[in-house]
């Protein structure tokens, strides 16, 4: 196998770093943490602090923002050398409220040796914040009282219904004896000033009827003053005799300008006397230098508290410019095959290895492909040795044929298996056959099994998209939606992707894995079919078959052949033949040959519609006997919307029989609609008058009759064979090129 690049590798190594960090996020938000209502205790600290003393002073902080350049290395040791009792943030103490900046500013607070208290601000309730200052702090609004001071903070985001807060807020005031009276809230109340930073221009309080319901209430209750954040200034105004003030420099960015710096708020109470004193740290003297340094500390405190996500973010970037790198800069050649010389692969004689699911004694399309095309490469002089599951004492001896013991089988006549893929010697043999290619016929089980062995034997797989998986969600122990929707696609995207080739039948297929997300080499070779086998008379008469199966020389008969399951939807070709018989004049009889799940419903579907007379269930039919049911009917009928290609129109055709199908991907490029048969929409009435126009045209039948046989000739299996050959060809070129790049 090609080694990556040293750029894949960088890719790759990024694509693990991505998700280490985001697994690491994802451990944090669900992880246990070792805070939990930290304001009771913090409440009591500054009871035992405080107690009743009259003179005392507290200092009050806004926009702190998780700054560990300004906060934390500035303010903090100015506090721990001051009077201080405590400490409260008048809101945005985070950043946001993600799980490492609560964490983050926890810690800084340990650093404070001081009690400290924090009212719910916008930046606390954002990110998912809200439920982590619940747990790790308390309630969004709540108060106390120390002495003869009444402290109470409400939540201005609104998330703490205001009706609630209005009518507590109401209460407190009332019932309060105290004689200052402190309110904190994450929101200025205040009418918007001049001085707003334009940035912060939306930064109020949100309602402006609640700001003026809050307003009478404060103002009825005497409250002193109120205290709030969420712009980057200084303000202190009075209203009806009420002080507003609004702190916002405690290590956010600061604009530069006369009421923007860093600062905190020294609080102090003597009495029913209050004095306010800005503190500001010796940041910088000028006013650029202030507005510099408040961007720097942004920036330091991101990388301090955000690395994990600064990561992310970075290497997401990454990851995007070396994917862009290839696609931009990256020469890619998009018809690689043409430009490969397979001209040595084409004279070679080549060991090929089939693994399938099924095989005979089993009788299906997929098994009849995988027949012929072996017989066909063998004509052409290589080698074919088949992996297939084995039925027990039904299995026929077959030369070049390993059959795996099955671990599990189920169907009505066990048709399905699962074998042993471990089984002993199954590697031994690959290795003594030496194969040039692996060919796989499944997306699983034998299919994988056979995936496996080609990348351990260092040699390229083609896979053959037979059959629709997501039409077989039925049989599938998973909700039939999910199975039909999504998983069927990611099954056969995720195996195609892992192919060096992929062989289709039709061109309605390839588009479908193109739709998809394959991007692999598709190859459009619908499958070959023994022209002269079904084309030449068969020992067995058409008067003679009749008569066995209980058919009138003169009836009209139509056949179709296909396993009796509900995916091939045969409950149709049921209902159409009672719309059929409405018309006495044209009396149609209906053989259905094949086996399946679906005999004993359809059985019965037959009887509750009157019709079961008129159907022949003919069972199974050996390969060699097929020719002489197709040559004794008048008119192919098939329903089936699974299919592929759908293998037996083109048998029905050698035999020189029109067909009337369901129009659906596989069938659609076999069929010339109106040359060689009809494609119609899913519908009785239109399907059952195409039916009838050709039994009650003859001379039209006969058209479509020998317009089916010139087509079917072209697909005989000896030019299925040598196109597959020279697909096999173009592989080993491609895969052997890159092999030695």
């Amino acid at each position: 196998m090609q080694k990556p690049s040293r750029l894949q590798l960088a890719y790759y190594l990024v694509v693990l770093l991505v998700l280490v960090l985001i697994t690491y996020q994802l451990y944090l938000f669900f992880s246990e943490s070792r805070y939990a209502s930290m304001h009771v205790a913090q409440l009591e600290e500054i009871h035992a602090s405080v107690g009743n003393e009259q003179v005392f002073s507290f200092a009050v902080i806004g926009n702190i923002n998780n700054s560990s350049n300004i906060f934390q290395k500035q303010m903090i040791p100015v506090l721990n050398q001051s009077e201080h009792r405590f400490l409260i943030s008048a809101g945005n103490a985070v950043s946001s409220g993600a799980e490492e900046n609560y964490r983050s500013l926890l810690n800084m607070l340990a650093e404070l040796e001081m009690p400290w208290l924090l009212t719910y601000g916008e930046n606390e309730n954002s990110d998912f914040g809200d439920f982590r200052y619940y747990q790790y702090l308390g309630p969004y609004f709540f108060s106390f009282t120390v002495g003869n001071n009444h402290f109470i903070f409400l939540d201005g985001t609104g998330n703490s219904p205001y009706r609630w807060q209005l009518d507590w807020l109401s209460r407190e005031l009332d019932n309060s004896e105290a004689d200052n009276r402190f309110l904190f809230v994450g929101l200025p109340l205040h009418p918007p000033l001049e001085e707003t930073p334009i940035f912060e221009e939306d930064n109020y309080f949100s309602d402006p009827e609640i700001a003026r319901q809050l307003l009478e209430i404060i103002e009825q209750g005497e409250v002193d003053m109120v205290f709030s954040t969420n712009l980057s200034l200084l303000h202190e105004t009075n209203i009806n005799g009420v002080q507003h003030i609004t702190t916002g420099g405690g290590g956010g960015i600061i604009v530069d300008g006369e009421n923007s710096f860093h600062h905190y708020l020294a609080v102090s109470v003597n009495g029913d006397q209050i004095a306010i004193n800005p503190i500001t740290p010796d940041i910088g003297k000028s006013s650029l230098l202030r507005t510099l340094d408040s961007i720097w500390s942004a920036i330091y405190t991101f990388f301090y508290v955000s690395l994990a996500r600064l990561l992310i973010i970075v290497s997401v970037l990454v990851l995007v410019g070396l994917k862009l790198r290839e696609i931009i800069y990256q020469d890619r050649d998009f018809y690689t095959h043409f430009s490969i010389d397979d001209s040595q692969y084409r004279q070679r004689k080549k060991r090929i290895v089939f693994f399938t699911n099924n095989f005979f004694p089993f009788i299906s399309g997929v098994t009849l492909s995988i027949q012929r095309l072996s017989e066909g490469l063998k004509q052409l002089g290589h080698h074919v040795h088949i992996v297939a599951p084995d039925y027990g004492k039904s299995t026929p001896p077959m030369p070049d044929i390993t059959r795996v013991r099955t671990l599990l089988s189920f169907g009505q006549s066990r048709e399905f298996r699962l074998t042993n893929p471990l089984q002993a010697g199954l590697k031994k043999q690959m290795n003594q056959l030496r194969p040039d290619l692996v060919h796989v016929h499944h997306p699983f089980w034998l299919g994988s099994l056979g995936m496996w062995r080609a990348k351990r034997a260092g040699v390229p797989v083609i896979y053959t998209y037979h059959t629709r998986l997501e039409m077989y969600a039925h049989y599938v122990p998973l909700p039939g939606a999910l199975f039909r929707n999504v998983i069927s696609h990611l099954i056969i995207r995720r195996f195609c992707n892992k192919c060096n080739g992929i062989v289709v039948p039709t061109y309605s297929t390839a588009e479908y894995l193109r739709l998809i997300g394959v991007d692999r080499q598709l190859f459009v070779q619908p499958t070959g079919v023994e022209f002269a086998h079904f084309n030449q008379p068969h020992r067995l008469t058409r008067e003679h078959l009749r008569q066995q199966l209980g058919l009138g020389i003169t009836e009209k008969v139509l056949i179709s052949v296909s396993r009796l399951g509900k995916e091939k939807n045969i409950k149709f070709l049921l209902d159409a033949l009672a719309e059929l018989q409405k018309n006495p004049e044209q009396p149609v009889r209906l053989v259905l040959v094949g086996q399946g799940d679906d005999k004993a419903f359809l059985q019965k579907h037959a009887q509750s519609l009157g019709v079961a007379d008129r159907v022949v269930f003919a069972g199974p039919v050996k390969p060699e006997d097929m020719p002489a049911y197709y040559q004794m009917a008048d008119l192919f009928v098939f329903a089936s919307k699974s299919e592929t290609q759908g293998m037996v129109i083109l048998e029905a055709m050698s035999a020189g029989l029109p067909v009337v199908a369901i129009r659906s991907s596989g069938i659609d490029d076999v069929i010339d609609d109106g040359h060689t048969g009809y494609k119609t929409l899913d519908d009785i009435g239109i399907w059952s008058s195409k039916v009838s126009e050709l039994l009650g045209n003859e001379e039209k039948r006969l058209q479509f009759s020998h317009a089916a046989v010139a087509v079917a000739e072209q697909h005989d299996v000896s030019v299925f064979a040598n196109n597959i050959d020279g697909f096999y060809s173009e592989v080993l070129a491609a895969f052997h090129a890159e092999q030695a790049t």
